[in-house]
């Protein structure tokens, strides 16, 4: 078990008082390790502090957050006591007010559970996904056996410096992340956050179902991240398992009332809420 993870409800008792952090704020992440555990845990420790001291935040947090991923890079590969070859995965979720931020480098994944509907914030990267293959390819890197130059399952890490070229170089091997920006509505519920090792054996609706589910019977965000955890186990999973899931509301989620129709439908609530997510993604 290489991964790591963070969970800050509430930044500003977290942060120190000049870090000028906007408020209400959290902070949540998940970071996939491989090749040992040096890089997950010298990200943990260090991504928010670099967020928080760079020159953008908290005018441009974007900028700021794409920053810091390549600083935490850069200073782990600086870092002579660690082992520089290990890597991970880092999937972070900024929240400010009702404003929600999440930036991904890796395949881990985070999904938004919208009133039953599953909404993928982050996108996998996967090394024989066409855009991660363009721009490998186009950098000089290979992909064979769905594994960039042979060697990694992912095709964006932090670490992993035997991979990679002088500081500042192009490389196939990317540490900056995707963004996605989004302000959270009374329909938005609860956040999921988990690495690869859930994902490869559950659909993103599925898991928004199970969570909803499960909200509903006790209200409990870490008793269902502890639920998703069993049913990924019961569904044979053979990786790491590392799941946060974030409520935005004290109360429960709410029963959903679907009117009754004199057409007879034979499609199923779950189908029918991932067809309504796949049509959402993309309008």
């Amino acid at each position: 078990m290489e991964d790591e993870h963070v969970c800050i409800d509430n930044l500003v008792d977290h942060l120190d008082a000049t870090a000028n952090c906007p408020s209400p704020g959290a902070f949540y992440g998940v970071f996939d390790g491989h090749g040992g555990t040096d890089a997950a845990l010298f990200v943990k420790n260090n991504i928010l502090r670099f967020i928080v001291e760079d020159s953008h935040f908290p005018i441009c947090v974007e900028k700021a957050i794409k920053s810091a991923f390549v600083k935490a890079d850069y200073a782990f590969a600086d870092d002579s006591a660690l082992d520089i070859s290990s890597g991970t995965t880092a999937l972070i979720a900024l929240i400010f007010g009702r404003t929600l931020i999440v930036a991904n480098a890796g395949d881990c994944r985070a999904v938004l559970g919208r009133r039953g509907r599953a909404i993928e914030m982050s996108k996998d990267h996967k090394p024989n996904c066409t855009s991660e293959r363009l721009r490998i390819e186009k950098l000089g890197g290979v992909i064979y056996d769905d594994y960039l130059n042979g060697q990694l399952s992912v095709a964006r890490a932090l670490g992993d410096w035997h991979m990679k070229g002088p500081k500042g170089s192009a490389c196939p091997l990317s540490a900056e992340p995707e963004l996605r920006e989004t302000n959270l509505t009374e329909e938005d519920e609860f956040l999921i956050m988990g690495c690869d090792g859930l994902w490869d054996v559950m659909s993103s609706q599925c898991a928004v179902t199970i969570s909803r589910k499960e909200l509903m019977l006790h209200n409990d965000p870490e008793r269902c991240s502890r639920e998703l955890v069993r049913e990924a186990l019961r569904r044979n999973a053979c990786d790491n398992l590392t799941v946060i899931v974030i409520c935005f509301s004290p109360d429960p989620p709410p029963r959903i009332e679907i009117p009754q129709s004199r057409v007879r439908r034979s499609i199923s609530a779950e189908g029918l809420n991932l067809l309504k997510g796949v049509l959402d993604s993309n309008s």
